[in-house]
């Protein structure tokens, strides 16, 4: 495909995902209908179309595009300091970003039979391999640099770990509705109780934490771009 042509559907599709987004912010997922996207982008149903094969798929797309700004955003945070590689403080970074996004908070409220639609999207098979290797490698670079409790198995950390943070990703709409007046001391729980179950008692030194970044960095990198296929599809590339 042409660069010019690419750049072109990659504007598009960012109009139709800002316009997405905007009705998502006004009425929930269960507001969220082609025909409505289209008339806020001011173009016919068929060019949605275009991009993404159902409202399903549309809401998939406006979530990736979110999490790869997520996932941006803490590869910044590693960059300024190595230390939030840690795994408590990586989730702590996640689960505060993901809380203060309205589109990826309004996703992770949506009711079951939408939160379903949206999870057996079949675009969301190859996320699920690149984000399984992305915790891998982010867990292997942690034990390389002895950043994790050595007699736990790595496997089993990232099940327990995802547990947790699912735990409380999935507590905060009804602990709180729409407000987050707590949100800051519930991920400063989240960090503790990973860190308690997962890392060693004693800190460890910063020049581990600096050794293991860029491992760390470069696997969320590579998630974050298989995001922005989700979010774009062929403009991605």
């Amino acid at each position: 495909m042409a660069r010019t042509q690419r750049a072109d559907l990659h504007q598009r599709a960012d109009a139709l995902l800002d316009a997405a987004a905007r009705l998502l912010a006004e009425t929930g997922p269960r507001g969220l209908r082609i025909d409505r996207v289209a008339k806020y982008a001011g173009v016919g149903k068929g060019t949605v179309y275009l991009h993404w094969a159902s409202r399903e798929h549309l809401l998939l797309a406006v979530g990736a595009r979110e999490a790869a700004a997520m996932y941006r955003a803490l590869i910044a945070a590693i960059h300024a300091d190595p230390a939030e590689a840690a795994l408590h403080r990586c989730l702590r970074r996640l689960y505060l970003e993901a809380m203060r996004r309205p589109i990826l908070r309004s996703i992770f409220i949506t009711d079951e039979a939408d939160l379903a639609a949206f999870a057996n999207q079949p675009a969301r098979a190859e996320l699920a391999q690149t984000k399984l290797i992305a915790s891998d490698d982010h867990l292997a670079a942690l034990r390389d640099h002895r950043l994790l409790d050595r007699g736990l198995d790595l496997s089993d950390i990232d099940t327990a770990a995802q547990a947790i943070a699912y735990g409380f990703f999935a507590a905060t709409p009804m602990l709180d509705g729409d407000t987050d007046p707590d949100l800051e001391h519930r991920a400063d729980l989240l960090a503790e109780v990973v860190r308690r179950s997962f890392e060693p008692a004693k800190t460890p030194a910063p020049q581990r934490y600096a050794a293991a970044a860029p491992q760390v960095t470069d696997a969320f990198e590579r998630l974050a771009t298989q995001f922005d296929r989700i979010a774009y599809g062929t403009a991605a590339d």
